[in-house]
């Protein structure tokens, strides 16, 4: 994941700033025809989608009143999870960017809506909309590349509190809509501020989180399973509550993983970034800096076609159900100007960002100079690293790269 400007191979080199130019131009021209072309077809969509979750989540939580049975606590809890799932990822996330805007629906407006999730909708669009979009895969200044707890490029400097990270990873994913209400508050970055010098800005926020929060859990933990108690369902309904949560929670990490994490998606230094970006630079790391999940049309809806997350990250305005109408359109210019265009089924995403993610988390070499042969010395040697101090580490970590190296150039 080394940021491009340090790979041994540019693969923008070949570039002319004429040719990004020009490929921002045509990027721009397939957008505004999806623009010239929004209409009822695209209203009726998300109105059908709206109406189907709302149903879906009604029918779902009528049944968990007879959830002592378990054959409706598990039909109540796949249909509470479907529902959830939808309506962060379809819906909130999709109306939240704007994409409805232009019907001028109050119901379906990104300025009304706020989602079935712990972070608030006005926090989660400053940091998403408004930072990861515009600084994508800037190491340092995108937060949604790790959000701030991993270790996410081979340049920063490896620590042994970095082992933890595929077990942070994990909790994060069971717990991710509380990980991303943090995250939006900057939490860790405002509790290090002595409390009296906190920004009321920051004071503010989080009393709205924490309110939401406590929404949140009372509708979940507190109201449903009581109206199950007359049929003696209060523990079984808190229990399909907290199930459909987690696999929402697990579900939406696992895509959002897989669109900018995954081996081979490009980031890049903050320094290399111009103060005055073109469109056409802006365009250009987009498409690097992201990947996309192939799979059938059930899998591109119950991802909010953030499956099509190249395609989401060029034209994030743009309605979700024409993503796949303009990838091929996309395609066709990363074919033209030579790019690569990363996509792949989830399996192998999802398995690639965790393989990122346990790599990163080792010093830079010790996964490439592994096997079963020496493990034994490796893990030694890792031991050592850990706590032997930063002397050691860093000559280990020389050394490391340095067998790493040589194994390459041998191959």
């Amino acid at each position: 994941m080394t940021t491009i400007t340090k790979k041994p191979v540019n693969p923008t080199a070949h570039l002319t700033p004429e040719d990004v130019e020009m490929l921002g131009l045509e990027l721009d021209a397939i957008r505004q025809d999806v623009l010239d072309s929004r209409g009822e077809s695209d209203a009726a969509y998300i109105r059908n989608i709206v109406t189907v979750q709302r149903r879906l989540e009604l029918a779902s939580r009528a049944v968990l009143l007879g959830s002592a049975l378990p054959p409706l606590w598990v039909l109540g809890t796949v249909g509470l999870s479907v529902a959830k799932i939808l309506e962060n990822m379809e819906i909130g996330h999709n109306v939240m960017h704007g994409q409805w805007d232009w019907m001028r629906d109050p119901k379906i407006h990104s300025t009304t809506w706020e989602w079935d999730n712990a972070s608030t909708a006005e926090g989660w669009k400053h940091s998403h909309n408004e930072i990861h979009h515009t600084y994508t895969n800037i190491v340092g200044k995108d937060n949604d590349l790790g959000y701030g707890i991993m270790r996410v490029d081979e340049d920063q400097r490896w620590h042994p509190m970095y082992l933890a990270q595929p077990l942070w990873n994990f909790i994060n994913a069971c717990f991710f809509e509380y990980g991303i209400a943090a995250y939006d508050l900057e939490l860790g970055k405002n509790l290090s501020i002595p409390k009296e010098k906190r920004s009321e800005t920051f004071k503010s926020n989080a009393k709205k989180t924490l309110a939401k929060i406590r929404k949140q859990a009372t509708k979940d933990y507190v109201v449903n399973p009581a109206l199950a108690i007359p049929f003696g369902g209060f523990l079984p309904t808190l229990a399909a509550n907290f199930t459909a949560n987690l696999a929402r929670n697990i579900w939406s990490h696992s895509v959002i993983m897989c669109g900018h994490f995954p081996e081979g998606v490009e980031t890049f230094e903050r320094k290399s970034i111009p103060d005055n970006e073109t469109r056409g630079e802006w365009y250009l790391r987009q498409m690097l800096g992201s990947a996309n999940i192939s799979g059938s049309k059930a899998m591109h809806l119950m991802s909010g076609n953030l499956s099509h997350q190249i395609e989401h990250h060029l034209f994030p305005d743009l309605p979700s159900n024409r993503y796949a109408e303009v990838a091929p359109k996309v395609k066709a210019l990363f074919d033209k100007y030579d790019l690569n265009y990363h996509e792949a089924p989830l399996p192998q995403q999802v398995y690639s960002a965790w393989h990122k993610v346990v790599r990163l988390s080792l010093p830079n070499g010790w996964l490439a100079t592994t096997n079963v042969k020496n493990l034994p010395q490796q893990s030694k040697l890792l031991w050592a690293m850990t706590t032997k101090g930063p002397k050691v580490r860093r000559a280990a970590t020389a050394r490391l790269q340095q067998q790493a190296r040589r194994m390459t150039t041998a191959a």
